[in-house]
């Protein structure tokens, strides 16, 4: 195999990378989409009997669509993952000194260390 195969493979292939990312990003997108059954259908035999011209009509069609979907999904995830630290973390106050109150009245911790507790939550 000489260089001139080698690179030609190599931009071959790398073409044929990019335009599988593109297609199941597209059939990602179907999935995700508010249509009806039969709409979602419609574009999956598209895209299976004529892929190229079928990609090219979606991203121009529906391309603003699955940037807000995108958009959206992105937002919920860090709405998610807030939501989540909050409640691992517990940077409340009032959720530390629950906790704290809780663990004073199962005798896991003494009077001075729920103080302790309660004062460091209260300050911070």
């Amino acid at each position: 195999m000489t260089l001139t195969d080698w690179l030609w493979w190599l931009l071959a292939f790398f073409f044929l990378v990019i335009y599988f990312m593109m297609l199941f990003r597209i059939i990602i997108d179907v999935f995700r989409a508010d249509d009806s059954g039969w709409v979602k259908a419609a574009w999956l035999i598209a895209l299976l009997f004529f892929p190229l011209i079928t990609m090219l009509i979606y991203v121009i069609a529906r391309g603003k669509d699955m940037a807000k979907r995108d958009v959206q999904q992105y937002q919920q995830m860090q709405a998610d993952q807030a939501d989540y630290i909050r409640s691992v973390a517990g940077n409340d106050s009032a959720t530390q000194i629950k906790q704290a109150h809780d663990l004073l009245t199962s005798g896991a911790i003494t009077q001075a260390e729920f103080d302790a507790i309660k004062a460091k939550a209260l300050a911070g």
